[in-house]
């Protein structure tokens, strides 16, 4: 199912239904970024509201962006916050936002859906102020190469999302080449899993 419709779809159910992908992310997220200050946000595919809440809570500013107006209907309901402006904008297209503006930009099990990767850390490099930060958060390559992918139950049937498998030097490379530095790198396991391969792979990235 193309991804526009299928998180068009997913987002009545989304918050409701067990995710571990999307539990652990949260999770991840608060623990690495806990340690950062920052001002202003651009948040890439902010969905349903995961991580806006808790992002505009520690920043003057959030732009919210996702390319599902059903998920992007759900978090405006969920968080009306002043300080946050939700955006409906395709990330694998120019991005309307002025050069230098964030001081951090989070990007948390979005890239699995953009097969150009350099295009977004080109953008992100350009939207970040000079010493700003990005954050990547993905399902872990060991996970793709298992065939594991975003999906969701509709109406009792599995359904899977397209996606693309980004290798670890893709990350890095893709990032590199467009004058980010690396700055950290995590895998973090399933609770009391650390046996099997890990769920997600985070990074750091510094303009």
């Amino acid at each position: 199912m193309k991804v526009k419709e299928a998180y068009d779809k997913w987002s009545e159910s989304y918050d409701s239904t067990g995710n571990k992908t999307r539990d652990l992310e949260k999770k991840v997220a608060r623990k690495i970024l806990s340690n950062y200050e920052f001002d202003n946000v651009i948040e890439l595919g902010c969905g349903t509201g995961k991580n806006t809440g808790w992002l505009a809570e520690r920043s003057k500013s959030v732009k919210a962006i996702d390319f599902s107006s059903e998920m992007l209907k759900i978090a405006g309901a969920k968080l009306n916050l002043p300080n946050v402006e939700f955006m409906l904008a395709d990330i694998s297209q120019k991005w309307n936002i002025e050069n230098g503006f964030a001081d951090l930009i989070v990007c948390s099990l979005t890239l699995e859906h953009i097969s150009n990767l350099n295009f977004i850390f080109s953008e992100g490099y350009r939207t970040l102020k000079e010493n700003g930060k990005f954050y990547v958060c993905e399902l872990h390559p060991f996970k793709q190469y298992g065939g594991t992918k975003a999906n969701f139950s509709l109406d009792g049937n599995k359904i899977e999302l397209e996606t693309y498998t980004h290798h670890f030097s893709d990350y890095v490379n893709a990032a590199l080449k467009n004058g980010f530095t690396l700055s950290e790198v995590g895998e973090w396991f399933d609770e009391k899993d650390d046996q099997s391969p890990p769920r997600l792979i985070s990074f750091i990235f510094k303009k």
